[in-house]
């Protein structure tokens, strides 16, 4: 079952979703293999610093963060990847590697590619490394109220 905040947040937005339970995964592409979903449609949730302020940036399971495009696309001066300590301090409800893309609920930025925007459905880890959390892309955008950037290689 996810995060009783991940829970409670959704019941209350009305959101549709479905949980998946699926043998302990470690990566984004480990956990869509095990649950049987596409990477295309698996939501990979990187916590990154943003000229000191934590974002998250969620994109494809098969894709890579690429700093210098999100330095360049925000105006900012540095960008770099959050360290264990400080996602475990951020997402204390959470596995560390294991938190899902609603930023809104620990006070983050979210950041989503537009490869994630074409999927009618996506999937993402629902603050553990055995289960997610699958639900129509348009409920995650409405809820998570992202914006839409060009940031992967």
């Amino acid at each position: 079952m996810p995060s009783t905040r991940i829970k409670n947040f959704l019941e209350k937005e009305n959101v549709r979703y479905s949980t998946i339970l699926h043998s302990p995964a470690f990566t984004a592409q480990e956990s869509s293999e095990s649950a049987h979903i596409s990477g295309k449609a698996f939501a990979k949730t990187v916590i990154i610093e943003i000229d000191g302020k934590y974002a998250m940036a969620v994109l494809p399971a098969h894709r890579r963060v690429d700093l210098d495009d999100l330095r360049e696309i925000t105006g900012s001066a540095n960008v770099r990847m959050a360290s264990e300590p400080q996602m475990k301090s951020l997402f204390p409800d959470c596995e560390v590697g294991a938190m899902p893309p609603l930023g809104n609920l620990y006070g983050l930025d979210v950041y989503v590619t537009p490869a994630l925007a074409e999927n009618g459905e996506i999937a993402f880890n629902a603050g553990s490394h055995t289960e997610l959390i699958k639900m129509r892309f348009a409920d995650f955008e409405r809820v998570a109220q992202p914006r839409i950037l060009s940031f992967t290689m």
